[in-house]
């Protein structure tokens, strides 16, 4: 259950029989629309960095920049300088960047728009620059589908990627979903294999074999074979039963299972895996294996296992922190990218007999880096010369590309693409409390105007996942809504990535509970060392923060008022409408119709006559993570019960709400909600 992205264009609101709440409860104050504007106009202004590359050599950089619908590719020496765009044919957008071993040659994979309508097959194709040359890009090949994740072979005579043929739709579960009409299930099923094409020229190869959905792979460092993670189809319901095969990169050949997560004994039993990663003699394959509610959120244990297979090992047990991506920079010594205590922190580790020990810290982010599949690009050069390169934003920096040698501060910004940009939001500060024998973390973001004189309502915003963290970022509603005299807690409760697999792992059987209980001990917390009336409390979140939102009112009264954002109601509906139910078996300990009552005890809707908090309610008319129905379960519930209520379903939008036009109508609905409930403190 993740956060936010993906199609469409009209707005559909549910009004049904008398219900008149489906309109704004009132037209925001003109100063407030003045602000609004101000802020989708600076949401607007930002450039965004969805790919950088540095050379294996560590001598030029590429990076590709988007805005506005469009993108453009960046070529320039390491340090950004002699910085210059490459125009690639076709006007579809720059995706994925990749350089050769060569050093001079730069693989670009472009994809055209997205049909949102998911009739219409995906078009792209691999484009090769020559950047010793000068000449003009050349297409290596038009891709018909999906295509993601390029890697070189070691003699640079192939091109590995993913890729789902003729694919209609984005291969995630945040997209939007296919109209559910017809045979379910017989006819719009895609299949993500691994693919092959020459450098030479020709076309796409298949791999990997028909009946298996790949997520992601690694070509062993003489290309000969592929680790990758996969299961059976539909490939958006089945991340979490991935398995780690091995085989030849060859079409036809066999795969062998190498780590069978639900077979497997020790720490790694049932639980999910990511990143799989040959070792510099390509004798083992290092992964991180954790409590994952989302593909593409990362975070655990760093694992190792024989590349014939055998029984494999937790690196790093009992850590108190996350890694969520890594590489090889010596045979030896991996560099990680880590979450600690809300930030993202870069790592040096050893391997030695059969652990991975973290010998430093060699430096704390200020904000996010990469997109976490690619965290960051590294020369293959070591030593005091060894450069990196990477995307990140934080609180106090907009997205730029950072370039430098690994040293032990951030790298500086070698672009400087949002250099016009300010923000207005407050101050953010790190809080750490303690609750349930944890300790748990949160960001804090002062109202934009602070008083220290005056008392503010706060708004507790809720991370989806539940595995994930609220991290450091440029922009969003969180911070947006400190612009309007709010406090935000950010909270990292248990179930969040940041404080070790122990920490993640407690939110087992607690949905709702344990988490709950932390983000109730963090309020307490800002209460003591910041001006914020209690009685003016307010939560929202989406996804899992969107399930926060509904269930919180059911234990407490202490907020005044919630606005949950793709939620879920009913955990026990929930699992027969869902297109992923395999991600709930993990983390409640069987399926439903196993154990009913342990998805009962989370459910809001068992306990909503507790529930008197006025709920704005908003989601995608085709979320296949957090599906519209448990949104009308929740919101028909307490129209009955006379509790005040707004739903608004979004036409066409998946679990990510992609239409600007739809964010800027959830965003101006959330500050009319909490503007009407949390304006004025109740009387004692």
């Amino acid at each position: 259950m993740n956060p936010c992205r993906l199609a469409s264009l009209l707005l559909a609101t549910c009004a049904i029989g008398s219900l008149a709440t489906v309109a704004l409860a009132g037209a925001p104050p003109a100063s407030e629309s003045v602000r609004i504007q101000q802020i989708l106009a600076q949401r607007a202004k930002v450039v965004r960095i969805p790919a950088v590359a540095l050379s294996q050599d560590g001598r030029q950089l590429a990076w590709v920049v988007s805005h506005a619908g469009k993108t453009e590719l960046m070529l320039g020496a390491w340090n950004g300088r002699h910085a210059h765009a490459v125009a690639i044919p076709g006007g579809c957008h720059a995706e994925g960047l990749r350089w050769a071993p060569d050093r001079n040659t730069l693989a670009v994979l472009t994809r055209c728009k997205v049909d949102p309508s998911n009739t219409k097959p995906i078009e792209g194709a691999i484009w090769l620059v020559d950047t010793a040359s000068g000449k003009p890009p050349r297409k290596l090949a038009d891709i018909h589908g999906f295509a993601s994740g390029m890697q070189w072979s070691r003699d640079a005579s192939r091109i590995a990627f993913l890729y789902v043929p003729g694919a209609t739709r984005l291969p995630e579960a945040t997209a939007s979903g296919n109209p559910r009409v017809g045979v379910i299930g017989a006819t719009d099923v895609q299949v993500q294999h691994v693919a092959s094409i020459a450098t030479a020229g020709g076309k796409p190869r298949i791999l990997t074999p028909g009946n298996l959905y790949v997520y992601e792979f690694r070509l062993s460092s003489t290309g000969h074979r592929i680790a990758y993670t996969a299961a059976v189809p539909p490939g958006d319901d089945n991340w979490w039963t991935a398995k780690l095969y091995v085989q030849a990169a060859e079409a036809g050949a066999t795969p062998r299972v190498i780590v069978d997560p639900g077979t497997v004994p020790g720490p790694l039993h049932g639980l999910q895996m990511a990143l799989p990663h040959w070792s510099p003699d390509d004798s083992r394959i290092l992964f991180i294996g954790g409590l994952m509610s989302d593909r593409g959120a990362t975070g655990g244990d760093l694992y190792d296992v024989p590349a014939a297979g055998g029984t494999p090992t937790d690196l790093t047990p009992g850590t108190q922190v996350t890694p969520s991506w890594f590489t090889f920079i010596g045979r030896d010594t991996l560099l990680v990218d880590q979450i600690a205590s809300g930030s993202v922190q870069v790592a040096g580790y050893a391997l030695a007999d059969h652990a991975a020990r973290q010998t430093k810290v060699w430096f704390t982010a200020p904000g996010v880096i990469g997109d976490g599949r690619a965290a960051f690009a590294v020369s293959l050069s070591g030593g005091p010369t060894r450069r990196i390169a990477y995307a990140a934003n934080g609180f106090e920096q907009p997205p730029e590309v950072h370039a430098g040698t690994l040293t032990d501060t951030p790298p500086p910004a070698v672009t400087w693409v949002n250099a016009g940009l300010a923000h207005a939001w407050g101050k953010a500060r790190s809080v750490t409390w303690h609750s349930g024998g944890f300790k748990v973390q949160g960001w804090l973001i002062y109202p934009a105007h602070f008083e220290p004189s005056h008392r503010y309502p706060m708004l507790v915003y809720v991370h989806g996942g539940p595995s994930w963290a609220n991290l450091p970022g440029w922009g969003g509603n969180a911070s947006a809504l400190s612009e309007f005299g709010y406090f935000v807690l950010m909270p990292n409760p248990r179930g969040s990535l940041g404080e070790g697999e122990k920490f993640a792992q407690a939110i087992r059987n607690q949905m709702g509970y344990g988490d709950l209980d932390d983000i109730l001990a963090g309020v307490d917390k800002v209460e003591k060392i910041a001006p914020v009336d209690g009685r003016r409390l307010g939560m929202l979140g989406w996804s899992y923060g969107g399930f926060m939102s509904m269930f919180a009112p059911t234990r407490t009264d202490r907020f005044k008022a919630v606005v949950a954002g793709a939620g879920l109601s009913d955990w026990q509906s929930y699992y027969g409408e869902n297109q992923i139910d395999q991600w709930m078996i993990p983390f409640f300990g069987a399926s439903l119709y196993d154990d009913p009552a342990a998805y009962a005890k989370s459910s809001a809707i068992n306990f909503i006559r507790q529930d008197h908090t006025p709920a704005l309610i908003v989601v995608g008319e085709r979320d296949e993570e957090c599906p519209a129905p448990q949104s009308f379960e929740y919101w028909h519930a307490l129209k009955t019960l006379g509790v005040p209520t707004t739903l608004v379903v979004y036409a066409n939008q998946g679990h990510a709400i992609a239409n600007r036009a739809d964010q800027e109508d959830i965003l101006r609905r959330t500050l009319d909600w909490f503007g009407k409930y949390l304006a004025v403190a109740p009387s004692k």
